[in-house]
């Protein structure tokens, strides 16, 4: 918590910067640190520039916000505890989706801090956190196929980015050795996710024809389909006649253009890590991850879940 400054500190504030004033100069006159006056500009400014009275005000009002009981309580612990073993919900889900619910909940890095320390104990707290409180190694590009009569992702409308209901993202991930596949599917606007495992891998037709039956419920709300560059998406115009639809191509080696697909994989892989042969997992376990990642409360959307923000515009 910064230094709590007074009204007539403010308007000398106010005042001090309308004559020319330097914040340095501002905070050796008021014998604080420079942070002080910093923080005091950046987060009581109104929009075009300081003024006191304005300042006090939203110093008045985040003081009456953090009225509220933040004490990391007993109960508290047990409930985000639940959540992080139980659904695998990230520290930020955690509280947004508590807060959505009109639940108490401390900081975002307080949870984290708690994972820390149960993990210093001996705890397994933080295995359940998707990326076990590690960084991402970016992936080494792979050579690609190029596949005939493409439609790049330039060409696709630029209504479709993500902020209406109906475009889609779709991707591969792979199992021991590349021996087992999953196809998933996510709509963009709500990141729903549809995993389904392909009995013939990476078989492009026999791909197609499963992406158009995970599909053909919702061809209504099926407008655009974006994909990578692998072979096995190379039938994509049979995907196209029987949903209606058109499927475009990002740029190889640009993962960043099709990012929800991305994304949800790597929820995936906190259930169903590298390595492991999907062959051995059956298909109500693959659902079952299906079901827990469409439950996790989103921040884009205001931590509602993913499945019922699908629905719900459905």
């Amino acid at each position: 918590m910064y230094n709590q400054l007074t009204s007539e500190q403010r308007y000398f504030i106010e005042v001090s910067l309308q004559n020319g004033m330097s914040k340095k100069m501002i905070a050796e006159t008021l014998k604080v640190h420079q942070s002080t006056i910093y923080r005091e500009i950046s987060r009581n400014r109104g929009v075009h520039r300081y003024h006191h009275k304005l300042a006090q005000q939203k110093c008045d009002e985040r003081k009456h916000r953090m009225r509220a009981i933040r004490t990391f309580t007993l109960d508290m612990r047990k409930r985000i505890f639940t959540l992080l073993v139980d659904e695998q919900w990230s520290p930020e889900q955690i509280k947004g989706y508590l807060e959505r619910n009109g639940e108490s909940c401390v900081s975002v890095e307080t949870i984290y801090s708690y994972i820390r320390f149960d993990r210093s104990l001996g705890g397994t707290l933080w295995k359940h956190c998707r990326h076990a409180l590690r960084h991402v190694r970016r992936q080494v590009p792979r050579r690609y196929t190029a596949i005939r009569d493409r439609k790049m992702i330039d060409l696709r409308p630029e209504m479709a980015d993500g902020s209406r209901f109906g475009d889609w993202e779709m991707d591969c991930v792979l199992g021991h050795e590349g021996k087992s596949v999953l196809l998933t599917l996510t709509e963009r606007s709500t990141n729903f996710l549809i995993v389904k495992r392909l009995d013939k891998g990476k078989n492009a037709k026999a791909l197609a024809r499963t992406v158009v039956s995970q599909l053909l419920p919702y061809k209504d709300n099926v407008l655009t389909i974006t994909t990578d560059n692998g072979s096995e998406f190379a039938d994509f115009k049979y995907m196209e006649k029987w949903l209606d639809t058109q499927v475009f191509f990002a740029h190889p080696y640009s993962s960043w253009e099709k990012g929800a697909i991305e994304n949800a994989n790597g929820l995936i892989r906190q259930y169903l890590p590298k390595g492991l042969d999907f062959n051995q997992v059956s298909d109500s376990e693959i659902q079952k991850v299906q079901f827990k990642i469409n439950r996790r409360p989103r921040k884009k959307l205001q931590f509602e879940s993913p499945k019922s923000a699908f629905y719900r515009r459905l």
